[in-house]
């Protein structure tokens, strides 16, 4: 089994995310690309001790990027948006 570390990669922290945290109690994370929605609740349980009510996940292609004449790409990685039970939160996100 994985560990819950290696599966969280950061959390997303934005204007639309931070909107989503007090209206919806749902939080963001950056997550490993192999990860799967079950691996996620775990990993999230785990690590904040919370209850997750429902995940959903997303791949996010990679943005192109160009310097000069040279065009590259950003890698793709993978977002999950992560529902928890009325009245749990996650202290990471509280005082932005």
């Amino acid at each position: 089994m994985k560990d819950a570390r290696d599966i969280i990669i950061a959390p997303i922290i934005s204007e639309n995310t931070m909107d989503q945290m007090q209206e919806a109690n749902t939080y963001t994370f950056k997550v490993a690309k192999n990860a799967n929605k079950v691996e996620i609740r775990n990993a999230v349980e785990e690590i904040f001790s919370v209850n997750v009510i429902k995940v959903n996940t997303m791949n996010v292609r990679g943005k192109k990027r160009r310097l000069g004449f040279h065009v590259g790409k950003k890698p793709d990685w993978k977002k999950a948006l992560v529902k928890l039970a009325e009245g749990d939160e996650i202290e990471i996100y509280e005082g932005l």
